[in-house]
């Protein structure tokens, strides 16, 4: 009897050792498997947050672009017409607002930037850039006093081109986040 005791004992502890041992391992596997799942929870949320705010900059860019636009079909509009005190000080006006919404399309394509990827940012930067000839051939008209209006409405073309190119780039980006 002595010799089963001895036997039994050692079978007991050696159960309740590998017992312990798998509960170990158990909780170390099931440990890393939550620590995993957490990381990739946490990178996912990132993703879609990342996603957001690109898609969010790309809308406000868009708007700020069309805003803008709509401002040039006031100013094209008002040159059309004769020349005259009461036009000067409406282009003057519409000069200033063409500044102000100059901001904020300026602020628009730096957060696009901001956000990327560059395939977009170029895009922006280069929707941006399509402003200039509006300003220049207004601002030309208006300090020497020179009809602007066809050099006005050249600009529209690669306007419209830049802003088609940087939504097609935002689409883009958009799909492949």
């Amino acid at each position: 009897m002595g010799d089963s005791t001895v036997w039994t004992l050692a079978i007991a502890a050696l159960t309740g050792g590998t017992a312990v041992l798998a509960s170990w391992v158990t909780s170390r596997g099931s440990t890393q498997a939550a620590k995993i799942q957490a990381e990739t929870a946490a990178r996912s949320q990132r993703a879609e947050k990342l996603r957001e705010s690109r898609r969010t900059a790309y809308l406000d860019l868009i708007e700020q672009a069309h805003q803008i636009g709509e401002l040039y079909w006031e100013i094209s509009a008002e040159l059309r017409g004769p020349a005259s005190d009461t036009r000067t000080t409406r282009l003057d006006t519409l000069h200033d607002r063409e500044i102000a919404e100059y901001a904020k399309i300026r602020r628009c394509a730096r957060v696009v930037e901001l956000e990327g990827p560059p395939s977009a940012a170029t895009a922006a930067l280069a929707l941006q850039k399509a402003t200039g000839p509006f300003y220049e051939a207004l601002r030309t008209g208006m300090t020497e006093g020179t009809d602007c209006h066809e050099e006005f409405n050249a600009a529209y073309s690669p306007f419209w081109k830049a802003l088609e190119s940087f939504v097609q780039a935002a689409r883009t980006a958009h799909q492949t986040d």
